[in-house]
């Protein structure tokens, strides 16, 4: 995963567009041109993207391709405006708004609880002086302090996210990982942080994450179809599970555009969405928060993203009043990020500048 991450966003100050084939819902300028690029073998991989900007869609288009769903391979699907599509780790950052609806519902710990007291059950990690300290906090933004390796491909049973589906209990394989680190002194990307976090919110909201997400998240913003892939045990993929449309990702992008409310009606908090915004980890080009991807630069960052394996994206940029979000199909390839940034550089942000400069 981090082999290809340093790239992602390290290119101009507005992000991931994309692609165009049939069936574009408008037939726009950037449309032609992302249709021309593809035609000539430009941008492969491409599923959709959904562009907008000052609530204008500047771009939306679908084209046909093989797909997965959740590794589980999908031929020839007819990708459009209804098609649910994975988000992989996408998922961790609605895992993360999902935490604070719970939180401001009080159901869940504040971020400075000690996580292993949680878990009565596993009772004999407790008392470990080192692994006492890690805090609802440091799973949020990723800073446990144990040991965790996704940069083996995900086909890989040595991968720490697949081990985790694959034990007899994923959360205890979780918490009981060996400390290589005092909580919050270094960042790894941790699916297991995000089961983790998922679990709490289940506990305390008494149902499983999907549920919840349905009740809280989705009915509030008007999606009524998605799917939440469950793994081992029937449990929620709490890392890389969910499936959405593109235009209901996109809803999720005018949420944090507009601080939390949908519609007029509060969803969750604007403390809450500043919280999550605050980087907690100084990375090569990037930074993060609780479960989103931030900006190297600003304070609030420039922008805010969740992104997946394959190319999946959500970027909300509000200080140009920007969504973008982005799906494909480049499952566990290293160079995914370069269609995404080719076509933030050769596409988008020329055609964002051009609508600023009129």
């Amino acid at each position: 995963m981090r082999k290809y991450l340093a790239d992602l966003f390290a290119v101009g100050a507005l992000f991931l567009a994309a692609l165009s084939s049939t069936g574009t819902a408008a037939d726009t300028e950037l449309d032609r041109k992302l249709k021309q690029a593809h035609a000539a073998g430009e941008l492969v991989g491409l599923h959709g993207v959904l562009i907008v900007h000052k609530g204008d869609v500047i771009a939306e288009a679908y084209f046909d391709g093989n797909d997965e769903r959740w590794g589980t391979p999908l031929p020839d699907v007819e990708h459009g405006a209804a098609t649910l599509h994975d988000l992989r780790s996408v998922t961790k950052s609605v895992v993360g708004l999902l935490y604070g609806i719970a939180l401001d519902e009080g159901i869940v710990p504040p971020v400075d609880a000690p996580l292993i007291a949680q878990f009565p059950q596993y009772a004999d990690l407790a008392g470990d002086p080192q692994r006492d300290r890690i805090l609802v906090q440091h799973a949020l933004s990723m800073r446990m302090g144990t040991e965790w390796n996704e940069d083996l491909p995900y086909t890989d049973p040595r991968n720490s996210e697949i081990a985790m589906e694959n034990a007899p209990d994923r959360y205890r394989f979780v918490l009981d990982r060996p400390m290589v680190a005092d909580p919050g002194e270094e960042w790894r990307y941790n699916g297991g942080a995000t089961a983790i976090i998922a679990k709490l919110i289940a506990d305390g909201a008494g149902m499983p994450i999907d549920q919840y997400a349905r009740q809280k998240l989705f009915e509030p913003l008007g999606i009524e179809n998605f799917e939440w892939v469950r793994g081992r045990g029937g449990v929620p993929s709490a890392a890389s599970g969910l499936r959405l449309a593109l235009p209901d990702l996109v809803k999720i992008g005018q949420l944090i555009l507009d601080d939390g409310v949908y519609n007029g009606t509060r969803v969750v908090s604007r403390e809450w969405l500043r919280e999550s915004f605050k980087p907690r980890a100084e990375l090569n080009q990037l930074r993060y928060g609780y479960q989103w991807w931030l900006a190297s630069w600003g304070d609030p960052p420039s922008w805010v993203a969740g992104f997946g394996n394959g190319g999946q994206r959500l970027t909300v940029q509000p200080e140009h009043d920007l969504i973008v979000a982005v799906f494909a199909g480049n499952y566990n390839r290293p160079d995914a990020w370069k269609l995404p940034v080719r076509i933030i550089e050769e596409f988008m942000v020329p055609a964002v500048r051009a609508r600023t400069n009129k």
